[in-house]
């Protein structure tokens, strides 16, 4: 507490402009198309925001009597009767309070079933790697031991690989986590088939619900062998996404796991073994988050559900149409289409002029964008997902800033700028570098900073330069008092 920060601002008026100035750094979507793959940074709607606010929402605590919460247990209820619609699901607990404790209290109901039927020994739990990124975690949180599926070179899951291991772990098999549409970005065709091997092989079918802005109004991970699946209320259902929560992951089950789903002691749950733990503190978990995702669905109603879907399979395959010819496209459907998002390669590129993934992702900025999602789930690529949030003016703005960049590693690749000195390993550019009167580089202020038309009508400063990415997590610090002072 001895920086500065903490006794500078003594005045409203002096932590408003503070405040104004952190703002000012960032990078949002009041700027800019927010691309990142797998992460879904749709738009989350004042309308929709508002009732967070409002302190029957806020306020309220969450052991109130029943009696004193009729209109939050409609909202609940309400939700919950969508949502089980939504992945075909019979029982929805709302209790997990973000999605990577819904995978956790999802494989928890997993294991007390199994343990119900005697196969409490079933430990082992088959990920393809191209399921989400937070799967394996959640699979060792519940003690299970992980084996990797490989996929295939368009990015599917590998069926002989998961026949084979599925086989191999027929005695302990206890589930498999699978992420529909994948990482990849494409929609599985054999995803009947995998959930049909692992039901013959005595394992339960977890569908992360990470990517269900593909899904809503198309299909349903309950209809295609899905036991459980969680929805990642900050992507498809619009809560904010990031900033450690309130955030919220509710799980869908079917029948048979309905019994075995986390309970609650001041608040039981119908249906639920009374002796199954909680995994929240609270019944219904954030719920105060929750008038988002009530508003957000009810003003779109069926149809507006759908087309969003639609729209967001739409828009990405459009970027990867357009991107195509400066950019491979790593994988793609079986119909040489994509999903939801799209992984272009940059290895390739790399290999030619020296220009890295990292390289592109930092000259975005020049171009007043956030960069997409870098090397997950593959080393060496960007992933974009551009949601139905996002205008053709604004993608079409995002796809020029890339063919531009791709231009601009050309002049690399033909010598026209050395590998070490040009827009890309220099980017990005803050107003301290155009002011520099010592200005040593290959290039103009005016590219540095003023690359495209719309960035000269509206511009975004970056405030830093590049860091070192991983200085600070090899070369960490301890600020706090050493456990001695606190003995003294």
């Amino acid at each position: 507490m001895s920086h500065p920060t903490f006794s500078r601002y003594r005045s409203e008026t002096e932590m408003l402009r503070y405040l104004k100035r952190l703002e000012n750094k960032d990078l949002s979507l009041a700027h800019a198309m927010i691309p990142l793959g797998s992460c879904t940074m749709k738009l989350n709607a004042t309308s929709e925001m508002i009732p967070v606010s409002w302190p029957s929402f806020a306020h309220l605590h969450p052991f109130a009597p029943r009696d004193q919460v009729a209109g939050y247990q409609q909202m609940i209820d309400e939700l919950s009767a969508f949502w089980s619609k939504s992945p075909a699901m019979i029982t929805f607990l709302c209790s997990p309070t973000r999605a990577r404790r819904g995978e956790y209290a999802g494989l928890v109901a997993i294991r007390r079933y199994q343990a119900a039927q005697g196969e409490g020994h079933r430990d082992v739990c088959l990920i393809p790697s191209s399921a989400h990124g937070t799967n394996p975690a959640s699979a060792a949180m519940v003690q299970m031991k992980v084996v990797v599926v490989e996929c295939d070179h368009n990015g599917n899951i590998d069926m002989a690989d998961l026949r084979a291991k599925a086989e191999q772990h027929r005695d302990q098999l206890s589930a498999i986590m699978l992420t529909y549409p994948s990482t990849h970005g494409v929609f599985e065709t054999s995803v009947r088939e995998a959930c049909k091997v692992v039901h013959d092989n005595g394992g339960q079918v977890y569908i992360d619900g990470a990517n269900m802005n593909a899904q809503v109004g198309l299909t349903r991970p309950g209809d295609f062998g899905g036991d459980v699946s969680h929805l990642n209320l900050h992507k498809t259902f619009c809560i904010p996404h990031g900033g450690g929560g309130p955030g919220m992951g509710p799980i869908g089950v079917k029948a048979h796991l309905a019994p075995y789903v986390s309970n609650h002691v001041v608040t039981p749950i119908n249906g639920v073994n009374s002796d199954s733990g909680a995994v929240s503190a609270a019944a219904f978990g954030s719920a105060s988050i929750l008038p988002i995702s009530w508003a957000y669905i009810k003003m779109m109603g069926a149809r507006g559900l759908r087309e969003a879907t639609e729209l967001a399979i739409l828009n990405a395959n459009y970027i990867a149409k357009r991107l195509e010819a400066s950019f491979p496209i790593l994988y793609r459907g079986q119909n040489g289409t994509v999903a939801h998002e799209c992984i272009i390669d940059i290895r390739p590129l790399k290999a030619a002029s020296g220009i890295s993934e990292e390289d592109i992702a930092k000259r975005l900025m020049d171009y007043g964008f956030h960069a997409p999602t870098m090397s997950f789930p593959v080393p060496g690529t960007l992933m974009i997902e551009p949601t139905e949030s996002e205008s053709l003016y604004e993608i079409d703005r995002f796809c020029d800033a890339m063919i531009a960049i791709r231009k601009e590693i050309a002049r690399v690749e033909s010598g026209e700028w050395p590998l070490d000195n040009n827009p890309l390993v220099n980017a990005p550019h803050t107003q301290a570098d155009l002011m520099d009167s010592d200005w040593k580089r290959p290039y103009d202020r005016q590219l540095a900073a003023f690359p495209s038309a719309a960035v000269q009508a509206a511009k975004y400063w970056p405030a830093v330069n590049r860091v070192d990415n991983v200085f600070g997590d090899r070369q960490l610090i301890c600020s706090c008092p050493s456990i001695d002072e606190y003995r003294d």
